[in-house]
């Protein structure tokens, strides 16, 4: 049988993309069949900074800095401006402007990452949908071709999950794929907002829409925003939500959606909320429905792929990565995930994914970032006396102290023997932070080599080295026959005869 490619990636997604790119570089035959691409996030972070730098703006009295009643002209002069908004000032955020600076950074990064890019490096770019057939062989049937490979790698993200929730699909909503595009030619921001979901885009677009001057509701159904991560982080970021404004319902149900008098009603729990517009923020679907993946052997359950841990389907022959196999929805997680299928695919099938170095982060504020074992989970795999906890708080940063953003701890999961299992932050610079960490676990790097390094100074890295130097104090507290040894020592020596 002839093969046309090394590897064919359906695509849809920018792991697809990723991937394709990075199997060209290695100089293999590749296809990829791409419906499209929703780069939609892209314009939930643009838009996310602009809310910060309004939250910034508004503080600007904390650091000594006021905005005057009097024309520029009249401080130019030398006449002393004679009102002073020493209080927080209204910032209004011009909707319009504010999108067209979105829409720039987003049309940047098409750009950067097109098809055209992929095309002009090798990659066979095919635009369509398509399905798989085993008529006479496998292949992948797009625009009345069959494309042949001896791997396939399927990368075609996800969309959204709908609850079946009463009256919902009649008064309409949005969801998280096409929020910030459907907004976009909208000449006004909505003011009201309820948002159904606790996953952790909800979050930050909890966050985002407050900033820019609207009333959010956040439903969850659990008891906290993030059920996953560190309950001891989760409640700071939800005290931190509530202090932004952010209307947080815990442990409640949506059950019925209704439109009175041209606006939308919800009833959440016992609570009949009035709101303009509303974000479906539950859960991500798969999108494999055209494929015909159960003619060619391919199983999943629920809102996943079933895959080995080289990220093989039930079909040896097809691989998946991002989305489509479950999970948060996390750029740089999908991108690791098509870099062990894709060795997989092209080579041998030897790589195993591995999640304990794959740090992922919440651009929230404060950014809360994540890698390897929270304590709960360390302390359910290992024995619970040889997990250590070490916790230190973002006041004690002298960088977090200039710039005012003092709310944040760093807590760092180890073993008695200094081998790091995990780390969850919560403050300023987080997602950065998360990074070195992630790099010490990969590398097998002792929490008493993070003590001993010598960041610069003021940063926010100092947070990572005051909490490593929690260790050594732990470890010291609990010897008692060595801190026996140390204080004899410097007895002895400070009666010594120089």
């Amino acid at each position: 049988m002839a093969i046309d490619y090394d590897v064919v990636i359906i695509g849809g997604s920018l792991a697809g993309r990723y991937a394709a790119l990075a199997a060209t570089n290695l100089h293999a035959t590749v296809a990829l069949v791409e419906p499209k691409v929703n780069l939609g996030f892209i314009y939930h972070y643009a838009l996310g900074e602009i809310g910060k730098l309004a939250q910034r703006v508004d503080d600007a009295a904390n650091f000594g800095i006021h905005f005057y009643t009097d024309t520029a002209q009249d401080y130019l002069n030398g006449r002393i401006p004679t009102t002073v908004f020493s209080e927080k000032c209204q910032i209004s955020v011009e909707w319009q402007e504010a999108m067209l600076y979105t829409r720039g950074v987003v049309s940047n990064l098409q750009e950067q990452n097109s098809l055209a890019i992929l095309a002009a490096k090798g990659v066979d770019v095919i635009i369509g949908s398509g399905e798989f057939v085993l008529s006479p062989h496998l292949a992948f049937a797009v625009n009345n071709r069959q494309l042949r490979a001896r791997t396939y790698l399927l990368a075609s993200g996800s969309g959204p999950a709908i609850p079946e929730i009463e009256g919902l699909q009649t008064t309409g909503f949005f969801t998280l794929s096409n929020i910030w595009q459907a907004l976009s030619e909208s000449p006004m921001l909505p003011k009201n907002w309820v948002i159904i979901g606790g996953v952790p885009q909800s979050v930050e677009i909890a966050q985002t829409l407050v900033r820019l001057g609207c009333s959010v509701t956040l439903v969850v159904k659990h008891a906290y925003i993030l059920p996953n991560l560190d309950p001891e982080i989760t409640q700071l970021l939800q005290a931190q939500l509530e202090v932004d404004g952010v209307r947080l319902l815990t442990q409640t149900t949506v059950t019925q959606v209704r439109r009175i008098d041209n606006q939308k009603w919800i009833q959440a729990g016992d609570k009949a909320i009035e709101t303009d517009e509303i974000l479906v923020a539950t859960a991500q679907q798969p999108n494999i429905e055209s494929l015909n993946l159960a003619a060619v052997g391919v199983k999943w359950y629920q809102h996943r792929l079933i895959v080995n841990d080289k990220l093989q389907t039930t079909n040896r022959r097809i691989y998946a990565c991002g989305d489509v196999i479950g999970g948060y929805d996390f750029v740089n997680i999908a991108n690791y995930e098509a870099k062990i299928a894709l060795k997989n695919a092209l080579f041998f099938p030897v790589s195993k994914v591995n999640y304990q170095c794959v740090p992922w982060g919440l651009f929230s504020y404060p950014m809360l970032a994540q890698v390897g074992l929270t304590e709960n989970q360390a302390k359910h795999r290992y024995i619970p006396d040889e997990v250590l906890v070490l916790r230190q708080y973002f006041k004690t940063v002298t960088a977090a102290q200039i710039s005012e953003e003092t709310t944040g701890i760093c807590k760092l999961i180890v073993l008695r023997n200094g081998e790091i299992l995990g780390a969850s932050l919560l403050g300023a610079e987080a997602v950065e932070l998360i990074n070195l960490i992630a790099l010490a676990i990969s590398q097998k790097i002792k929490i008493n080599q993070l003590a001993n390094l010598s960041f610069v100074y003021p940063g926010y890295s100092e947070i990572i080295e005051q909490t490593a130097r929690e260790w050594e104090r732990q470890k010291l507290n609990s010897n008692i026959a060595l801190q026996d040894f140390l204080e004899g020592f410097f007895d002895f020596r400070r009666n010594w005869n120089i």
